[in-house]
């Protein structure tokens, strides 16, 4: 059982990839992971040094502090920041305890785009319906909580991506895109090592519903028929995918927790 200012790997596993998870904070120093260079899904770099701009970054939002074995680095840090009013615990056992249980996956540090400004930077054809609002809520949820997206006119996408340094993503010719018979969701899982049995069961309902093959997931037909709707009631692009990141949260969860669940009358 966890101490009680401690989370445990099984406990932070149920929480990524939900809106309730806290702030992940990596704190390793820099020879520990240069030797494993993976992060939890979700979770930022930070130096255990700087508590002030640690501070600065969580805000009020509660904390989960990691170092390579969930010892003096991440149970100092996580109790400096009780000690400043703030909720914070350390991941028990951690970033080993994490890459060794086998419920876990880890991203590789080197896929990630660079930040700029606090986070990543990404830019894609504009008036979204399925893929460009589903790898969106992917990259919030999994890859860079703080990530910022550009919605432009396709021709300019490219111009953009040079001009402010931005990721393109869901046009041709670029890494993340549609391969084969698979879309650009399909592609985010597979590059950056998210591939799991919820995530797997979205990917084909989001698949089905963006390349127009509804015989592979029933659900396809909703997904459509939903998203389309989204992209009538709003014309900002912006505050169309801020509606799309709740109706992917509440598919996660039907991915994970209850796609057997079935419903009837009486």
């Amino acid at each position: 059982m966890p101490a009680l200012n401690a989370i445990s790997v099984s406990q932070l596993n149920r929480l990524i990839g939900t809106p309730d998870c806290p702030h992940v904070i990596d704190i390793s120093i820099a020879p520990d992971f240069e030797d494993d260079p993976y992060l939890i899904p979700g979770s930022v770099r930070h130096a255990h040094t700087d508590v002030s701009g640690l501070l600065d970054r969580i805000g009020e939002t509660p904390a989960i502090i990691v170092c390579q074995r969930g010892l003096k680095l991440s149970q100092g840090l996580a109790a400096m920041l009780r000690s400043d009013g703030r909720q914070a615990e350390y991941l028990e056992g951690g970033m080993h305890g994490w890459r060794d249980a086998a419920e876990t996956t880890r991203i590789p540090a080197s896929k990630l785009p660079a930040a700029a400004e606090g986070g990543t930077l990404w830019v894609t054809r504009h008036r979204p319906k399925i893929d460009r609002i589903a790898c969106p809520w992917l990259i919030r949820r999994f890859i860079d909580p703080g990530a910022r997206f550009l919605f432009v006119s396709p021709a300019e996408v490219l111009n953009v991506s040079e001009r402010f340094g931005a990721t393109p993503f869901d046009i041709e010719d670029v890494t993340f895109t549609h391969h084969g018979d698979r879309c650009t969701f399909d592609t985010m899982l597979d590059v950056f090592d998210l591939r799991t049995e919820p995530l797997d069961r979205l990917a084909r309902i989001v698949r089905a519903a963006d390349t127009n093959r509804h015989e592979l997931a029933p659900e396809a037909a909703g997904l459509l028929a939903v998203s389309v709707g989204l992209s009538r009631q709003y014309p900002n692009d912006s505050e169309q995918l801020e509606a799309g990141v709740s109706l992917y949260d509440a598919l996660y969860r039907w991915a994970r927790d209850g796609h057997d669940e079935g419903h009837s009358w009486p």
